[in-house]
């Protein structure tokens, strides 16, 4: 049995909301108020994103009402407080991400670019649905019985085989606990276990006996 692999599209929301270039500043305004939503991307053609226009792109139209001179590294950020449509406000290229790409992939872009949610894309560009930070905490959401299921059939069996070990899974924390006679092995597990989507934190116990969920 493979381990899981969770990707974009069995977490992301199929439905996005999406604008045109000539969409106008309070219409964005309006869709993200009633969808609740951080951000919409930009779409051109039969659907290949171009830009997204986030909270952050629309923000400056109120911080630069004010009349004071503006600093250097302000420049670039106060010419869109003049913008009046997606394609003046949106930022370009949109950062994206594919369907099919890992979970964990999504999360670490979301971290290095600091965004809240990307567009989620097929090989060409079209846009196929949005992937939020909380679609992100879904794959924390699988009962400890299917994590169970899939540690012991898809890491221990293929790591150790023939080797039982005793382990338990509560709030999706794994404890693996007797012995362990290649000590070399706990790392290489602890690794496996940690890998699987959905498993909180592993504790390696090898001299301790398990103690089943209360």
């Amino acid at each position: 049995m493979p381990a899981s692999r969770y990707t974009v599209s069995d977490v992301m929301t199929h439905t996005a909301v999406a604008i045109g270039r000539e969409a106008s500043y309070k219409e964005i305004v309006e869709l993200m108020h009633q969808w609740k939503v951080s951000a919409v991307p930009v779409l051109e053609g039969e659907g290949r994103v171009v830009g997204v226009v986030s909270e952050a792109d629309l923000l400056p139209k109120e911080e630069f009402r004010r009349t004071e001179p503006l600093l250097p590294d302000q420049l670039e950020e106060a010419s869109k407080a003049g913008g009046v449509l997606a394609e003046e406000l949106m930022s370009s290229p949109a950062i994206t991400v594919h369907h099919d790409a890992p979970v964990a992939e999504a999360a670490r872009i979301m971290a290095r670019k600091h965004v809240k949610r990307l567009p989620v894309v097929n090989e060409v560009g079209m846009l196929e649905g949005v992937v939020s930070r909380s679609d992100l905490l879904k794959v924390f959401l699988r009962p400890d019985e299917e994590l169970e299921e899939e540690i012991r059939l898809a890491v221990l069996a293929e790591l150790t085989p023939g080797v039982t070990f005793d382990f338990a899974v509560q709030d999706g924390v794994v404890t693996l606990c007797g012995p362990v006679r290649d000590r070399a092995l706990i790392p290489l597990l602890a690794r496996a276990i940690r890998a699987v989507e959905g498993v909180v934190d592993v504790r390696m116990e090898p001299d301790s006996a398990v103690r089943a969920p209360a």
